[in-house]
């Protein structure tokens, strides 16, 4: 079991899980696998019709499972045990720095990326801090911030019917919030946690996702990062395991 703060997640349990800004792709579509997988996923928006209709959408659209979604406001979200934030970039620190104190002591998972879009060419930006995960942390720097998830394709994310098969990249100056992130990474059919070590290598994530999108662009498919050489490992003490089972 890892235990962050009053903060509690193992394979065996189930939690709250929070989402600001779950209505977009990324959002909705890790909603629906942390939903599937059993835990209790609040979708929030700044509206919460607009969660309503997405909840409602999402449990017509995979009628077959179980998804345990609620419908809610960024401030229901922030309530949750773990908090997503998959809002767009240049929101994404002023979003949670509205809510520094109810995110006290939570792990908070950043899965943005800065990015714009020059010609047929996607380039990097350098937001302040050096990335937006960095830039997160430092509007609420008594919680457990945590990068991760930046690369996986949201169509993929969000079609239960097939697994999503990429290395989820992981990095934070808490390890005990990786391990956190770890194994609900886990959970997702397909998904293996790497840790790539602290908050400072968030840039790279989050820029690597230009690389990504333009290949996308150039070979007209939806790709994830699959990386070779390294053996099924726990991300949290480097030994050898079946994670990606």
């Amino acid at each position: 079991m890892t235990v962050v703060g009053d903060t509690r997640l193992c394979k065996a349990c189930y939690m709250r899980i929070g989402i600001i800004g779950g209505t977009g792709p990324a959002g909705s579509g890790l909603a629906i696998r942390l939903g599937v997988a059993g835990h209790d996923v609040v979708i929030g928006s700044r509206s919460k019709d607009r969660s309503v209709e997405k909840v409602a959408e999402l449990v017509a659209l995979w009628p077959n499972h179980q998804l345990r979604l609620t419908a809610g406001d960024n401030a229901d979200a922030v309530g949750c045990e773990i908090v997503v934030v998959a809002t767009p970039w240049d929101s994404t620190a002023t979003i949670v720095g509205e809510f520094a104190e109810d995110l006290r002591g939570k792990v908070v998972i950043t899965m943005a990326n800065a990015l714009v879009k020059v010609g047929k060419e996607f380039q990097p930006l350098v937001p302040p801090r050096g990335s937006i995960a960095a830039h997160v942390q430092a509007e609420i720097p008594h919680s457990r911030v945590v990068a991760a998830m930046q690369h996986l394709p949201a169509k993929e994310l969000g079609n239960l019917d097939h697994k999503v098969d990429s290395d989820v990249l992981i990095c934070s100056d808490f390890p005990e919030a990786i391990e956190v992130v770890s194994d609900l990474v886990q959970q997702i059919p397909g998904c293996r946690p790497l840790n790539t070590g602290r908050l400072s290598n968030a840039l790279a994530l989050e820029a690597f996702t230009a690389v990504l999108l333009q290949l996308n662009v150039r070979y007209k498919t939806r790709v994830a990062p699959r990386l070779t050489g390294i053996p099924d490992i726990d991300p949290r003490n480097g030994r050898k395991t079946t994670i990606s089972e």
